[in-house]
This record gives structure tokens, C-alpha cells and sequence, in this order.
């Protein structure tokens, strides 16, 4: 009696981290719209059957991406929440900043970030996924100014989800002049953040 051999869950794994592996490739090159399946089953070097076993449409592959954009930057940002002793803000918005930096050379998976927001605008699917996984960021962005409150660094009558969302808010607008301009580097950015900051305590007369 013939057996057909099980395959394992690090080989079911490893063959879709290769199909997303290409897709992302193709992806950076082409982007979302320029890229169809057979160009992406073409850059795996797979069958037909293997790649549409794991991912059914190109909106499946596009939604794995977007959670693969965010899902380093989930950890980035839960472990900057729970640091302790708590982070100074300006302190955690330079590591985060110095994670974004990790992530935007030509292969860095927030290059595609533009590409899924562009998206999200016309996948609703994809529009739920992203608002939700930016909403989570910035939670973490609020608990960063809480512990802040309690350090006596922020004033105990703001708003930390008001102060939290512009805090991450300060996260895309960096990395998204980065890619388009080239400029600013983080260590300017920081500096023009910490003019800001500072404005709000002007020196004694």
C-alpha cells in the first residue's frame, strides 16, 4: 500500500515564507498593482497548485505582507511600552526611530508600508486590517505617555491618548520623508522634536 509521506509544519512554514519572500520581492520591484500571481509563482519557482495552496488571491499575499510590515514594529513598540524603568519620550521615540532605520533601505519592509495604505483605500478587508493594527500602535504610544505622567515628565491633566497619538504620529512622518527625500536623519529629526518639546517650557526671564 502506497503511503503519501505527511508533510511537517516547518516544511508547510518554510514554503510559505518562500512564496511571501517572493512576493515581497516582487512587490518592492513592481509594486502592488504591476505585480499579478504568475509573477509572483514565477519568482518562487513553484508550481501553480503550491503557490494558490497557501495564498488563494493576490489580496491574500498582500494582506500577509501588511501583517509582516507591522509585526516587528508591534514588538518595537509593546517592549518600548513596558520598559522599565519607563523611557523619557524623546528616548522612546529615537528607538523607534532607530528601528524605522533598520527598515527603509531598498529591501525594508516599510517601503511597502505606502503601498498597503494606498490599498487599505480601496480593500475594505485590508482598510480593517490596517486601522485596526495602527490603532493598537498607538495604544502603545499612550502607555508610554502615561508611565511618563507618573515619571512627572508629562503634565498629569493631559490627555496620554491625545499626547500618544501625536507622539507615533511623529514615527510615519519620519520614516515617510526618509523614503521620499531622502532627509532628514534621525539624529535631525530628534533634534527639531526636541526644539519642539522645549518650546512648551520656554527659560526664565
Amino acid at each position: 500500500m502506497w503511503v503519501v509521506p505527511r508533510v511537517s509544519d516547518e516544511h508547510r512554514a518554510a514554503r510559505r515564507q518562500q512564496i511571501l519572500d517572493a512576493a515581497r520581492r516582487c512587490f518592492l520591484r513592481d509594486g502592488f498593482h504591476n505585480t499579478s500571481m504568475q509573477d509572483v509563482i514565477a519568482e518562487a519557482g513553484l508550481s501553480v497548485g503550491a503557490v494558490y495552496r497557501y495564498f488563494p488571491s493576490k489580496n491574500d499575499l498582500i494582506t500577509s505582507i501588511a501583517e509582516s510590515v507591522v509585526g516587528r514594529a508591534e514588538e518595537v513598540f509593546a517592549e518600548l511600552a513596558r520598559h522599565d524603568p519607563p523611557l523619557p519620550l524623546i528616548e522612546a521615540l529615537d528607538r523607534a526611530l532607530a528601528y524605522v532605520d533598520t527598515q527603509t533601505g531598498e529591501d525594508g519592509v516599510l517601503r511597502l508600508a505606502i503601498q498597503v495604505w494606498s490599498e487599505a483605500q480601496r480593500d475594505p478587508s485590508l482598510a480593517e486590517f490596517v486601522a485596526a493594527t495602527y490603532t493598537g500602535l498607538r495604544r502603545h504610544y499612550a502607555s508610554v505617555v502615561r508611565r511618563a505622567q507618573q515619571a512627572g515628565e508629562v503634565p498629569a491633566d493631559a490627555d496620554p491618548e491625545a499626547v500618544g497619538a501625536a507622539l507615533f504620529g511623529l514615527v510615519p512622518g519620519y520614516f515617510m520623508q526618509r523614503m521620499l527625500t531622502g532627509s532628514p536623519d534621525r539624529e535631525t529629526y530628534l533634534a527639531g522634536v526636541r526644539t519642539l518639546l522645549a518650546a512648551h517650557h520656554p527659560a526664565p526671564r
